[in-house]
């Protein structure tokens, strides 16, 4: 009996001293900055479970919250109508890749072909360039390893350089730097593949050998290997890096034959023999490396000054990405003045923010989800920034303005590269949207006014880092 009551109060003790401990430790977490139970008390009456509360709950955990939030009052039709649109023939679609970069850049030029040889269509082999981005872009990483051998693994560097051995994505500079390098054909002669439509499997078995490669580099480095050997070391790895390619995309073009056609089918110049570089030098024949400047509008910086992203090129002996940082009203007169000189640009954005799917349409009243949950979102486009809320998620082709009496833009238009989604394949947003959204412009000096000219060439560039977070996820 006694030995009973014994085993009676020990137990008792023990749940008397773990309740204490775990009432001790909430009202230490709280203290420190947890969840107490008055502060639960407080949030719990956030939501009073009134009818109006409950058909909104029932609502919102059963359908999807873009589709309740549409706003009505802005679901009539809109005006489609451009004052100054360059003239665009045919659509384009990335697939499930994340080429628009090269979709983008391309189709700049490709309009400029059109308009020129007055051609009832064309499109260039994004699948071509593709191919060239994919190999300058192992070696770009594999001799970044060489150079970064002496830095240890949790270094800044070498950790950017083994989470981003190769990517799908890039921006303008690549566009510039892959196809002044390597020229450009028509898709006939290098059509897509599954792999080129589809990247994501290709892509993680080239990171996963490119990975491997970079450690017996750094580690044949390390034991003191010449350079003359490590750079035999890095060809003889490139080789199996090249086989992949042609197996997912197939061997790139080296010559072929073309002649311009009519929309009959019909000849319309002399069929000759081309390598890609000879196609380019006759049909485009820009100088990209000087001819274009790289604007951007970022808040979160200070305007009136340079940048340039350490490392965030496309291949080793390519050129970093520098740009001028601009307020919004001067990227405006710049590309109003390439449209109107019929002149399409690269352009890139913030494409999910507010976009309308069905009609194609960017605009800051699609949708009301402060209505929908009761409260504001308020941060401006600086604190989005800093907050890692809002950057360029993707690139498109601008090419429509239309202005209004006073000569000031009320809405422009993209050509996309994702078929026929959105407006006839291409996306209307409100100047509104633009001014909250847009990021990045690549326009021809003829465009920019002389002091854009000036800083430019004046201005010494603010070196960012490869990692900074507004450049991580490229378009």
């Amino acid at each position: 009996m006694w030995q009973l009551n014994l085993n009676l109060i020990i137990s008792m003790n023990k749940s008397i001293a773990t309740f204490l401990f775990v009432a001790f430790a909430m009202g230490a977490q709280a203290q420190n900055g947890g969840i107490s139970d008055e502060m639960l008390r407080e949030m719990k009456k956030s939501y009073q479970a009134t009818p109006a509360e409950k058909a909104l709950r029932n609502a919102i955990t059963t359908n999807d919250v873009r589709v309740l939030a549409v706003n009505r009052d802005n679901a009539a039709n809109y005006d489609t109508y451009f004052s100054n649109k360059v003239s665009s023939k045919g659509l384009t679609d990335q697939k499930s890749s994340g080429r628009c970069w090269l979709f983008t850049g391309l189709n700049v030029f490709r309009a400029k072909m059109i308009a020129q040889y007055n051609l009832p269509s064309l499109e260039f082999s994004q699948n071509y360039n593709f191919f060239w981005d994919q190999l300058e872009k192992a070696n770009l990483f594999l001799q970044g390893v060489i150079d970064t051998y002496e830095k240890p693994m949790n270094d800044k560097m070498v950790e950017f350089l083994f989470k981003n051995p190769v990517s799908d994505g890039g921006q303008f500079t690549g566009v510039v730097d892959i196809i002044g390098k390597y020229g450009v054909v028509p898709k006939e002669v290098m059509p897509e593949t599954y792999n080129s439509e589809n990247t994501a499997r290709m892509s993680s078995f080239i990171k996963l050998k490119l990975r491997e490669y970079g450690l017996q580099l750094r580690e044949q480095a390390a034991k003191g290997t010449k350079m003359a050997d490590l750079e035999k070391n890095k060809t003889e790895m490139l080789g199996t890096i090249y086989r992949m390619l042609v197996y997912t995309l197939g061997e790139p073009v080296t010559s072929f034959q073309w002649v311009p056609r009519d929309a009959d089918g019909k000849p319309t110049g002399e069929l000759k023999t081309y390598t890609p570089q000879s196609f380019y030098k006759e049909f485009i024949n820009e100088d990209l490396e000087n001819n274009y400047i790289m604007v951007m509008n970022d808040p979160s910086r200070p305007f009136w000054k340079v940048y340039e992203i350490d490392f965030d090129r496309h291949a080793y002996d390519g050129h970093n990405w520098l740009y001028l940082n601009l307020p919004i009203d001067e990227i405006k007169q710049m590309a109003i003045a390439s449209i109107k000189d019929n002149t399409m640009m690269y352009f890139s954005c913030d494409v999910n923010q507010s976009l309308d799917k069905e009609r194609g349409l960017l605009d800051l009243k699609n949708y009301d989800y402060e209505s929908l949950f009761g409260t504001t979102f308020g941060m401006d486009k600086k604190q989005r920034i800093q907050t890692f809320s809002s950057g360029s998620t993707h690139a498109m082709t601008l090419m429509a303005v239309d202005l209004d009496s006073a000569g000031k833009p009320t809405k422009w238009m993209v050509e996309n590269s994702w078929g026929q989604y959105g407006y006839k394949g291409h996306l209307i947003m409100t100047d509104e949207w633009f001014n909250e959204y847009m990021f990045r412009l690549a326009v021809k000096k003829k465009y920019a006014p002389a002091k854009v000219l000036d800083v430019l060439k004046k201005e010494k560039p603010i070196r960012l880092p490869a990692w900074d977070p507004m450049f991580a996820n490229e378009e």
